[in-house]
């Protein structure tokens, strides 16, 4: 099937936002099935749970790097070839670690998976800047990523957490994406790609979208950790101060779920009428102080409802900051290491969320949290107002529609 890279951002069709979404899932979903992951480690080669997890910390560890590794190749015309090659190593290497008896070969193909999972991380959310209206495609697959999810999340329980069902679960994802992949969007041709010129010279303007990218980057990093670590301690600091049972964990993560899919639809709604700058900076803030809060809740009807009103602000501001990565640059270099970036930071939050609780109690654990998710509003929110004004200018000074060059059928089916 050919496919031909389109010269302007294209509108969100079916055939190509599933690929990219399904392949966006794919990618991802062996952070969420982590948990699922450590116990099927235990019960087939005799881990224990520390073992266990440092296995899957160093899959998603392997799925961050790699991701990292090969985004740039995904901001050119490489992207469909990492794309298919990741998602084939992960068929193959989930599906050994499946099937196989030894220890060794399943730890290995565990981590050649996570290895190509990075590549679909990658290749996914370049893709994602391929789309007109960043706003409505971040909460969209945000929508698809959690509907999906929450349906996994309790089908293969069902099945039983043994590794045929839970490796294989990353292998038929794997499979799926890579079977709707020729209609993952490419990059733009660079010359096709108009370009900004308010405000000075293209290269002047490179230059700050280069400033603004990495700014986003490193502050999405660190913004993963202080939201992961309360995730991670959220069990610890409920049991110990509001006295949560493991039915009341289980229903504020389950409210955390449907939170999120509430905010990926008024997102997907909404799209970018309200901007991003303002709408972000305002849940940041509030995910701040209802961060706080839970250091002080005694009550556990309170602390869970504290608890998934965080999470539901948690989720929009992920989006939003997928939607400016999306929205810096046509060909995905921002939105390409996005989730990697992502990876890097959260696969150390059990580490740095037990050591900041143990040293500092549950006040000063969340206090600590909170502050550090107000500073990192402030270059979030000018990236954003940046990357608004830029979409702005780029509309302005586009060539009229006659004159751009057509997309393969493909594309607009």
């Amino acid at each position: 099937m050919s496919h031909s890279s389109p010269g302007v951002r294209i509108p969100l069709r079916l055939p190509t936002a599933s690929a990219t979404f399904a392949i966006a899932i794919a990618g991802y979903l062996a952070v969420n099935l982590s948990p699922y992951m450590i116990t099927a480690l235990q019960g087939a080669i005799g881990a224990d749970f520390v073992a266990a997890g440092w296995i899957v910390t160093l899959v998603l560890l392997a799925t961050a790097i790699i991701g990292l590794a090969v985004a740039p190749l995904c901001a050119g015309r490489s992207r469909m070839l990492v794309a298919r090659g990741g998602l084939a190593l992960g068929v193959l290497a989930f599906g050994i670690a499946a099937m196989s008896p030894s220890t060794e070969v399943m730890i290995a193909s565990l981590l050649l998976g996570g290895a190509g999972a990075g590549g679909a991380v990658a290749a996914s959310g370049a893709a994602f800047a391929a789309f007109a209206n960043p706003d409505r495609v971040a909460g969209l697959n945000g929508l698809a990523n959690r509907g999906v999810i929450t349906v996994v999340l309790a089908v293969v329980p069902m099945l039983g957490l043994a590794p045929i069902n839970v490796f294989g679960a990353l292998a038929l994802f794997c499979l799926i994406g890579l079977a709707l992949s020729p209609w993952l969007p490419q990059a733009p041709i660079t010359q096709d790609v108009p370009q900004r010129t308010r405000g000075g010279s293209p290269r002047t303007a490179d230059r700050r979208e280069t400033r603004a990218g990495l700014l986003l980057l490193a502050a999405f990093a660190l913004w993963a950790v202080t939201e992961d670590s309360l995730w991670a301690m959220g069990g610890v600091l409920g049991d110990s101060q509001a006295g949560i049972t493991a039915q009341g964990l289980g229903f504020a993560l389950s409210g955390s779920t449907a939170g999120g899919l509430i905010g990926s639809m008024v997102l997907m709604i909404v799209g970018g009428r309200i901007g991003r700058a303002v709408p972000m900076g305002i849940l940041m803030l509030l995910g701040s102080i209802l961060k706080l809060a839970t250091g002080f809740a005694t009550d556990p009807v309170v602390f869970i409802l504290l608890f998934i009103a965080w999470n539901t602000t948690y989720a929009v501001v992920f989006m939003y900051f997928v939607a400016v990565a999306a929205a810096l640059a046509a060909d995905g270099r921002w939105s390409g290491p996005l989730l990697a970036v992502y990876l890097i930071g959260s696969s150390l939050t059990p580490v740095i969320g037990a050591g900041l609780l143990a040293s500092l109690g549950n006040q000063g654990f969340t206090l600590v949290l909170a502050i550090a998710s107000m500073a990192l509003a402030v270059p979030a929110v000018a990236v954003a107002l940046f990357s608004s004004r830029g979409n702005r200018a780029a509309e302005e000074t586009a060539p009229p529609a006659e004159s751009l060059p057509i997309a393969s059928k493909s594309l607009e089916a």
